[in-house]
């Protein structure tokens, strides 16, 4: 039998003295169930927002990229290397892009768009199709180029599918002289009809525009077949299939992961989850300190207890333990009374979707993810929380 622990357990269970202990103990334990639970809550719902920006930009951008082996902005691929990565099974689809800013008015109205190049193929791939939600997702009507826009560029110029007014890109010529009198006149300019709009999310909605491929090796005056990258999907699309993949062919070409497609996202996703994980970690931590209040008052309501257990042979580290384990007691019971009830709520949340979410969104309710890794590290860092607390009110109160 472990002793201090046993000594611990009654002491947690058993009715004190004082009233007060047992508040403040039951409190001490409230705070870090609710600690734990809004952890596990507010983890879930990043994750689960996270989730859908995931699915969002990836239906935007390919499983693997294929870029220039020298980082540049365009290059010409190796027809070969394209040939043999079309070739392989594990390949669904491969298309050129090809991508740059260009100036874009309608009507009177003027702003700077992200003009992305596709081949005629991007339309039957699908991947847009659930995200538009006005027009079609076409690249010509009839015989005349038309565009995909996003929907905060669409709002800022009020584009509409159904109006007449044309998109007209500009871009400058290469090698050629700006006249500052008439800089449009300078500039390479193709007309578009708008077919359709996309939501796809915030970042890219306010500035992309999707046209075809040959309209922007136009507009850009690009020779030969110029891209600025190569979209590979594949198959299978699991982590670890694409990093097999990328292996195959590290020292042939450069593929770029979704992750290193758009390095900046991702990292400010972590950089938020942490930095919220952060300021309820300190919450937690003020609510611990109650455990820190309760175990002082516990320690000197027990002095004959003490006295009693020292004649009786023990020693003082071992009376310090049994004070140790009885306030890691009070904030594990907390932590796992938090732990079942925000898995609970989270897991109705992502099931029954029973908190919904204000305005028109592509979700009506708030996303919920649950994450093995997330709870194992709200559970490690509360238990430490709370040994931490225990020993230092034992190691301050040792003389008593």
């Amino acid at each position: 039998m472990n002793l201090p622990l046993f000594i611990a357990g009654r002491y947690l269970f058993a009715r004190k003295s004082h009233n007060v202990i047992n508040v403040i103990s039951a409190i001490s334990a409230a705070g870090m169930a609710i600690g734990t639970a809004a952890l596990v809550l507010i983890l879930s719902v990043y994750n689960g927002f996270d989730r859908l920006i995931e699915q969002n930009v990836g239906d935007l951008n390919p499983d693997l990229l294929l870029t220039a082996p020298d980082g540049s902005a365009r290059f010409e691929p190796d027809t070969l290397l394209v040939d043999r990565l079309a070739e392989d099974p594990r390949v669904s689809s491969l298309l050129y892009t090809l991508q740059d800013n260009v100036f874009l008015t309608y009507g009177d109205k003027q702003s700077i768009a992200h003009a992305k190049g596709v081949e005629d193929d991007y339309v039957s791939l699908g991947k847009l199709d659930k995200h538009i939600y006005e027009g079609k997702l076409e690249l010509y009507r009839g015989d005349r180029p038309a565009a995909i826009v996003g929907a905060g560029l669409a709002h800022s110029l009020g584009v509409h599918p159904r109006f007449v007014d044309p998109l007209v890109l500009y871009y400058p010529e290469r090698g050629g002289s700006i006249s500052l009198s008439n800089p449009a006149a300078s500039a390479n300019s193709e007309s578009l009809l708008p077919a359709g709009l996309a939501s796809i999310s915030s970042d890219a909605d306010k500035s992309l525009i999707i046209i075809p491929l040959h309209t922007m090796r136009q507009l850009l005056g690009s020779k030969g077949e110029e891209v600025s990258g190569v979209e590979i999907n594949l198959k299978d699309n699991s982590p670890k299939a694409i990093r097999r993949f990328r292996r195959d062919y590290k020292d042939q070409c450069v593929l770029l992961d979704k992750y290193q497609q758009q390095p900046t996202l991702y990292k400010m996703m972590r950089y938020e989850k942490a930095a919220v994980f952060l300021i309820l970690i300190f919450v937690v931590i003020i609510v611990a300190l109650n455990i820190f209040g309760s175990l002082s008052m516990l320690i000197i309501e027990k002095g004959d207890d003490i006295e009693t257990l020292k004649a009786m042979g023990a020693t003082d580290s071992m009376v310090r333990r049994i004070f140790v384990l009885e306030g890691w007691l009070v904030s594990l019971l907390g932590m796992v009374i938090g732990l079942v009830a925000g898995l609970a709520l989270a897991l109705l949340q992502q099931h029954l979707g029973m908190v919904k979410m204000p305005g028109n969104y592509l979700v009506d309710s708030y996303p919920v993810v649950v994450k093995a890794f997330d709870i194992v590290l709200v559970t490690v860092s509360v238990a430490l929380i709370g040994l931490v607390i225990s020993l230092l009110c034992t190691c301050t109160n040792k003389s008593r």
